[in-house]
C-alpha cells in the first residue's frame, strides 16, 4: 500500500465545518449575478429526484442558496443554451456541460458492460437513433412509448434503447418536460469542442476528484469518492495529482484532503437559514453529515409509514451553520403544512419559523400550519413566532 503524504494543515472540527459550508455556498454572500448557473458550476452536480413536495430537489438546491429565485427561472437556467446535461454522477444529476469530456470514462464503462437489467430488442437501438435524427428532440412517449405495462420498471424496447443511448453518450437529455426526459442526439446538443471521448480514464478521474474536493472544501477519501460515485481505488490512483492537499481534521479519525484555495482565507460571512432538500449535496452523504454536524438524517420516503421517525420528506433546517431541526412539509392549496417538526431545543424555534415562512412565500403560500411538534412544549412558541411574523 502506498504511504500517504504528510498532512500540510491541521484543522479543528469547527474550521472544517465552516470550510464545508462555504464550499457548498451556505457561508458568505452568493454570487447573485451568476445565479442558478453559477450554483451549478460551484457545486459541480445537482441531483435530480422524482419526489415533489414543496418543489423538486433540483429547484430546492439553488433556492437554499439564493433564496426565492423563480422556479421557471431555475429550469430555464439549467436547460437553455446547451448549458448543462443530465448524466449519472452522484445519482441522476444535472452537470455543467463543460464536464462532458470528463465523464468519458463512465461512458466507456457503460459501452463495455456485459449485462443489463433490460433486454434490448434487435434493431430498436438503431431505430431510435434514426428517429431522433429525423424528427429532433423527443420524449420516450413520442419515440413510441416508455412502458409496456403500468409497472415503473417494465420499460418498452424504445425506452430501453434510448436510456442505453443516454448512458453510451450518443443521446443527451436536453430538458425535462412534465418531468419526462426530452432526448436529442449528442452531436446536436453538446458543443462541438466538448463532444469527444479523448481523455483517458486517469485524466477524467483526476478532474472529478479535484472537482469533488473543491465542492466539498474538505473531505475524506469516502467523501470525495461519493460525490461523483467513484470507487475508492479510483480516488487513490489520482488524488496525488488532483490539486488537493492532505490535512488532518480534529475528531475525523481518517485522512482528509482539502481544496488549497479553501485554506487560504478563513471562512467568514452571512449564514443562510433555510430548509434543505434531503438530496442537497451538503447532506446527501449520511456519514459525512453525522461527522460534520453531529446530525443523523435519512430520507424516509421509501420507509413504510408506520416505521417513519421524522416523516416522508423530512427536510433538515440549516441556521447559523448548524442543522437545528427537521420539517416534513406538505401543501394544501395556499397553505404550507408542517406535518411534523423536530426542533433542537427552544433556541431553534425562530430559525425554523423563518425557514418555514420563506419557503411558504417561495411556493406562493400565504399561510403556514403546524400539525405536530415532537417536543409538545415547543409547539406554542413556534406557533407564536409564525403568527407574529405573518401579522
Amino acid at each position: 500500500m502506498t504511504s500517504l503524504p504528510r498532512p500540510t494543515t491541521d484543522l479543528s472540527a469547527e474550521e472544517a465545518r465552516r470550510i464545508a459550508l462555504r464550499a457548498q455556498g451556505f457561508l458568505g454572500a452568493p454570487d447573485r449575478r451568476a445565479g442558478v448557473r453559477g450554483i451549478l458550476r460551484h457545486l459541480g452536480a445537482v441531483q435530480l429526484d422524482t419526489i415533489s413536495v414543496l418543489a423538486r430537489s433540483h429547484e430546492l438546491i439553488p433556492y437554499a442558496r439564493l433564496g426565492a429565485v423563480g422556479r421557471t427561472t431555475v429550469d430555464q437556467a439549467y436547460w437553455t443554451d446547451t448549458h448543462a446535461f443530465e448524466y449519472w454522477s452522484h445519482a441522476a444529476c444535472i452537470l455543467p456541460v463543460e464536464e462532458w469530456p470528463h465523464f468519458a470514462f463512465r461512458r466507456r464503462a457503460y459501452r463495455s458492460r456485459p449485462h443489463w437489467n433490460h433486454d434490448l430488442p434487435d434493431g430498436t437501438y438503431d431505430q431510435v437513433i434514426k428517429q431522433l435524427r429525423t424528427e429532433g428532440p423527443l420524449t420516450a412517449t413520442e419515440l413510441g412509448g416508455a412502458k409496456k405495462t403500468s409497472e415503473w420498471w417494465d420499460w418498452s424496447g424504445t425506452k430501453v434503447a434510448v436510456e442505453r443511448a443516454l448512458m453510451y453518450g450518443e443521446v443527451v437529455c436536453t430538458e425535462r418536460r412534465g418531468w419526462k426526459r426530452v432526448y436529442d442526439l449528442a452531436e446536436r446538443a453538446v458543443p462541438e469542442a466538448l463532444l469527444h471521448d479523448e481523455l483517458d480514464d486517469r485524466e477524467c478521474l483526476r478532474r472529478l476528484v479535484g472537482l469533488a474536493g473543491k465542492s466539498l472544501g474538505v473531505g475524506t477519501r469516502a467523501d470525495i469518492a461519493d460525490y461523483h460515485r467513484l470507487k475508492g481505488e479510483q480516488v487513490d490512483a489520482v488524488i496525488a495529482d488532483s490539486g488537493l492537499v492532505p490535512v488532518t481534521v480534529e475528531g475525523w479519525g481518517k485522512p482528509a484532503w482539502a481544496d488549497p484555495a479553501a485554506l487560504e482565507t478563513p471562512p467568514r460571512g452571512r449564514h443562510r437559514t433555510t430548509l434543505l432538500s434531503p438530496f442537497d449535496s451538503l447532506v446527501w452523504e449520511r456519514a459525512r453529515t453525522e461527522r460534520i454536524f453531529g446530525f443523523t438524517h435519512r430520507l424516509e420516503a421509501y420507509t413504510p409509514k408506520p416505521k417513519r421517525v421524522y416523516g416522508y420528506f423530512a427536510m433538515p433546517v440549516l441556521a447559523g451553520g448548524r442543522l437545528v431541526g427537521r420539517v416534513d412539509p406538505a401543501r394544501e392549496g395556499r397553505t404550507l403544512v408542517a406535518k411534523q417538526v423536530t426542533l433542537d431545543g427552544a433556541k431553534a424555534v425562530p430559525a425554523v419559523a423563518q425557514a418555514l415562512l420563506e419557503a411558504a412565500s417561495w411556493v406562493d403560500c400565504t399561510n403556514v400550519r403546524v400539525e405536530r411538534v415532537d417536543a409538545p412544549d415547543l409547539r406554542e412558541p413556534l406557533a407564536k413566532e409564525l403568527t407574529r411574523a405573518l401579522a
